[in-house]
């Protein structure tokens, strides 16, 4: 088991270039797969069609969601697809399996207002307040993953070409930056990076008050203390602000290829979704406005 997950871990890693959250999502999905088997006194290399349809039963049965079996059973087609391609079996025995139909939520986002608020709430009285808010102007501006804001390095940024580059999944794409994020992320990078950092050699873009690169962790936090600091009750995390940022540019006219390009989705639906947003408001406006709705 060990050896096929090994050979999985650098499948993702190396061939696939997965960031680091799909490689430990995908790798515990299959690992929590692999002890079923083992449990049954089946190796992995010898799992028939009829095995994974059942153990994806078994994940319904024990109340998990539609989502999580949906997941589990794309990791598991990964994997063999990955085990496939080194040799190791014939064909892939998850091929074909499908868990129960996802109804796809639809994203939350803040309202104009709200971003507004929620991006005043960094004082900008102390270095630690200066850094917050050139964090959160830029992943609004720009639509990041945080995974995408914490790995970026000083020279992503170009602040008088006004643009950002970013590197996701072996694709670099460059990202506008509109003025107020420019003039946030130039006080931040010439007056108060340079006090935080701890070595010159230091590369990232945004640090901790260790001096050192910011955390995913770390980000989450400042997210839930400023979502409370504003007192907005909607559930705000890190992708809010980007499914804010490509909403707000569909409801302002934005097509959904630049979009798409912006926020460095690989397939046009999963864009789309912002599309199904906007409708749904716009439904609502009706519903609420129209004197014979």
């Amino acid at each position: 088991m060990s050896e096929l997950l090994s050979v999985y871990e650098d499948f993702l890693k190396t061939e696939k270039r997965a960031s680091a959250n799909t490689v430990s999502s995908y790798l515990r999905d299959v690992h929590q797969f692999a002890v079923a088997m083992e449990g049954k006194g089946l190796p992995l290399t010898q799992v028939a069609n009829r095995d994974v349809e059942d153990y994806a039963n078994s994940l319904t049965k024990r109340g998990k969601s539609p989502a999580t079996v949906t997941r589990s059973v794309a990791s598991i087609k990964s994997f063999y697809a990955c085990l496939m391609s080194k040799g190791y079996v014939d064909q892939n025995p998850a091929k074909g399996v499908s868990a129960a139909k996802v109804e796809r939520k639809l994203p939350q986002v803040l309202t104009g207002k709200e971003v507004e608020l929620f991006l005043e709430q960094p004082e900008c009285t102390d270095l630690k307040g200066y850094r917050d808010r050139a964090m959160l102007e830029l992943l609004y501006a720009t639509g990041i993953r945080v995974s995408e804001l914490i790995e970026l390095d000083v020279d992503d940024l170009n602040l008088p070409g006004g643009v950002l580059r970013c590197f996701s999944k072996g694709r670099e794409r460059t990202i506008p930056l509109y003025p107020a994020a420019i003039r946030a992320l130039g006080e931040y990078v010439n007056r108060v990076r340079p006090q935080l950092v701890e070595s010159v050699d230091e590369t990232a873009l945004f640090v901790n008050m260790n001096g050192e690169r910011m955390s995913r962790q770390g980000f989450w936090k400042l997210i839930k203390y400023y979502q409370e600091k504003a007192g907005i009750q909607k559930d705000v995390t890190p992708h809010t602000l980007r499914h804010s940022f490509a909403a707000h540019l569909l409801e302002n006219g934005a097509d959904l290829r630049s979009i798409q390009e912006m926020l460095g989705h690989a397939d046009i639906s999963s864009t789309q979704i912002y599309s199904k947003l906007i409708n749904k408001k716009i439904k609502d406006v009706y519903k609420k406005a129209h004197p014979r709705a």
